[in-house]
């Protein structure tokens, strides 16, 4: 999935899914034993309808959260607790200098049109990610690939020009695909428990189990995503049982209504998503780091989580939430201070403020939090006009074109922290230093030595105030109390569906 909400959303320990352990091995499906014929289909409510269905062309949080690991499936699975575990991929092996990689497919695996999996799917797919129209947010990490090779349809050969510590982990975000398959936007052909029934645009989209499935079966019949967008109609929908379950609560002043009725339950998991006040960073003003600095300690970010999510979520400061490995608490880096803030502008040279269009996606919680930084930099004389626009809008207009003085957006996946080490990235923040510490952290020998490195990324973007971090997501599920086997963490907006089941 593409890491941005747009709809592009950024570890936790909480709840692990349960994986099958069958004769076969390890499958997508949550469970030991075989759906029973009465297993009923799970009505699921999102905010979160996919832009399309195909993950390297802007399908968005949508797409992931439907699609990943209950369609598509990786060499790896990343599980609800942030784990990487072996799935399409039996085994693999690194040779000493670390620069290549041997993966040995695991047997009987078949797509939804029975095709049976071979290693040149998996290298078509890898190849897809890193294409050069592709729009994988995960598509620079794999920049250290040099080449792909099949030796035979089981066996995988990756070769490296510089040594790659994360590729297994970015391995996991890669969707193995049938390399014959056309029009993925539309449709799919992928090796997981589900295959695609319907998509409905602006209504629903239904997954039906997959009969042909390599590992265990779902404990469901199917599933259907139901689309909404305003959290109101969404908790309506929850308390007349048109949905068994939400995936991410936006509505927190709802939350009563089901904490005190025995026939619900809420969950409050781990959220890897960041909400970011995005600058442009190549377009003056917030070309100087100062300006970013003014205007980042010009908003009471405490006081719009509380407005928002009143008492859920945290504050972080920066890029990387406190499940990442190398998490340091910098919400004291740019503080909330208004006379701080005008201090900053006055020494960039705007001490009379200056004035810029804030693009803002049409759901929620944008449209609130748009309207709260208008009214705060407003008090240290900055302008702000905000424009409104769909997830379609956004993507072409900011994430495709670079469109925009600044943004809000969600960024949800874990360890992100290093986009801010590519220039070409959309919000164009560029420091060499910071590009050298991420490089020099994917070539680390050791986790520690990479996990030093990024530290020092997440604090050095903290003091250029590259982008306001306003807060970190909390993860809050509400289902039916007779519902079960659902992941209840906020991972890279994965939603996986096999596990669930009613009674």
């Amino acid at each position: 999935m593409s890491g941005i909400l747009v709809t592009s959303k950024i570890v936790g320990a909480a709840l692990v899914l349960s994986l099958a352990l069958a004769a076969c091995g390890t499958g997508s499906g949550g469970t030991t034993s075989t759906a029973p014929p009465t297993a009923a289909t799970i009505e699921i409510g999102s905010l979160y309808e996919p832009q399309n269905l195909d993950n390297t062309a802007g399908g968005g949080q949508g797409v992931t959260e439907a699609f990943n690991g209950n369609v598509y499936e990786g060499l790896f699975k990343l599980t609800d607790a942030g784990k990487v575990e072996n799935l399409l991929a039996e085994s693999h092996k690194v040779s000493p200098d670390g620069l290549t990689y041997t993966f040995t497919l695991r047997k009987g695996v078949k797509f939804h049109s029975g095709k049976p999996l071979t290693s040149a799917d998996v290298k078509y797919s890898i190849e897809k990610v890193t294409a050069k129209d592709s729009q994988s947010a995960r598509k620079s990490g794999f920049k250290p690939v040099k080449s792909i090779e099949t030796p035979d349809d089981a066996t995988v050969v990756v070769k490296l020009a510089s040594r790659s510590i994360s590729l297994v982990y970015n391995l996991s975000y890669v969707w193995i695909i049938n390399s014959a398959a056309k029009n993925l936007t539309t449709t799919e052909d992928g090796t997981g428990p589900y295959k695609l029934g319907a998509w409905k645009r602006g209504s629903t989209l239904s997954l039906d189990r997959f009969d042909g499935y390599w590992g265990a079966k779902p404990t469901n019949k199917g599933v259907v995503f139901h689309y909404f967008t305003d959290a109101t109609a969404l908790n309506n929908a929850l308390l007349t049982n048109a949905v068994d379950i939400v995936t991410s609560e936006q509505s927190p002043d709802a939350l009563a209504q089901f904490k005190d009725n025995k026939d619900y339950r809420v969950s409050d998991g781990h959220s890897t998503t960041k909400l970011l006040l995005a600058f442009n960073d190549r377009k003056a003003p917030f070309d100087k780091p100062l300006v970013r600095k003014a205007v980042t300690s010009a908003i009471d970010n405490a006081k719009l989580l509380e407005s928002i999510w009143a008492g859920y979520g945290s504050l972080i400061g920066s890029m990387v939430p406190p499940t990442d490995p190398w998490y340091e608490d910098l919400t004291k880096v740019n503080p909330y201070d208004v006379n701080l803030a005008k201090k900053e502008l006055a020494e960039a040279g705007y001490a009379k403020g200056f004035a810029f269009t804030l693009d803002t996606p049409n759901y929620d919680p944008h449209p609130t939090a748009a309207a709260f930084i208008k009214s705060e930099l407003a008090k240290v004389g900055i302008t702000v006009t905000i424009n409104v626009i769909t997830a379609d809008e956004w993507y072409s207009k900011v994430y495709k074109n670079r469109d925009f003085a600044a943004t809000l957006q969600e960024h949800v996946n874990d360890r992100d922290v290093v986009w801010y080490g590519d220039p070409d990235f959309y919000w164009g923040y560029d420091n060499p230093q910071v590009t050298k510490w991420v490089a020099e952290a994917e070539q680390a020998e050791t986790t520690e030595a990479q996990t030093e490195l990024l530290k020092k990324v997440n604090r050095q973007i903290a003091e250029d105030a590259a982008s306001d971090w306003l807060y970190l997501y909390p993860q809050i599920v509400v289902a039916s109390s007779d519902l079960s086997g659902y992941p209840i963490n906020g991972l890279n907006s994965q939603f996986y569906v096999y596990g669930i089941k009613k009674g």
